[in-house]
């Protein structure tokens, strides 16, 4: 494992990091900004529920322990909320969206991935403003008052909100913001590390680029959609 040189290991501010989850969210959603934002130097990641416990994901293959419940996080630095098919559900959770309400007043940003957004925007966090999401939801995002747009990851800094595109693109979000909350050199140095240099063997990540053949496949395959 490579360490941090003594050189850099100076006094830094911790940085809170927290990422809700909910029954059926988005495994990838949630780990791939953890894997990338966990490494910044006095960052801490935590698991956050309704309740501390297990959570499992949309396929209910695969469960992630929240250590803490949303009242022990009430003031974290950054918030990331993954999606998932469980999201639509997880907008009306009042628990969930009052958290979010609150916890945002005082976040340097408040982000999101994939469906994630419709949450954010169900808490009132997206009025007006252009967001993305899982190509499959521009509708679902825009019935919260958003404007839904392609584009892999969209800020607004002036607000401290950054919302990502689907899944991978949260890999993506996570690398731009250790750039805002460190430097350039961090977010290179975290994609260095994940060895994040994609080369996948298709073409076939973005709606606009697949075939008919391929939907049509997608959907057979998929009967709840992200």
């Amino acid at each position: 494992m490579v360490q941090w040189p003594e050189h850099a290991d100076v006094e830094r501010e911790p940085l809170d990091i927290v990422i809700p989850i909910y029954e059926r969210f988005t495994a990838l959603d949630a780990i791939g900004p953890y894997e990338t934002l966990q490494r910044l130097p006095g960052a801490t990641v935590t698991f956050v529920a309704n309740k501390a416990g297990e959570v499992r994901t949309e396929n209910g293959f695969l469960g992630v322990t929240a250590d803490a419940s949303f009242a022990d996080k009430p003031t974290p630095d950054v918030i990331v909320v993954p999606g998932g098919v469980g999201s639509r559900q997880a907008m009306l959770d009042e628990d969930l969206l009052v958290w979010i309400q609150s916890a945002h007043a005082t976040t340097q940003f408040t982000t999101s991935v994939c469906t994630g957004s419709i949450i954010l925007g169900a808490a009132g966090l997206l009025d007006g403003l252009s967001a993305t999401t899982h190509w499959g939801a521009y509708a679902a995002l825009e019935k919260t008052g958003a404007t839904a747009t392609g584009t892999r990851v969209v800020e607004h800094l002036d607000q401290r909100i950054i919302t990502a595109a689907g899944v991978s693109a949260g890999i993506d979000m996570a690398l731009r913001l250790s750039e805002l909350l460190v430097d350039d050199v961090a977010a290179k140095a975290m994609q260095l590390m994940i060895e994040y240099d994609p080369q996948p063997p298709f073409d076939d990540g973005a709606f606009e680029k697949s075939s008919e053949e391929v939907i049509n496949r997608l959907l057979e395959y998929s009967v709840d959609k992200d």
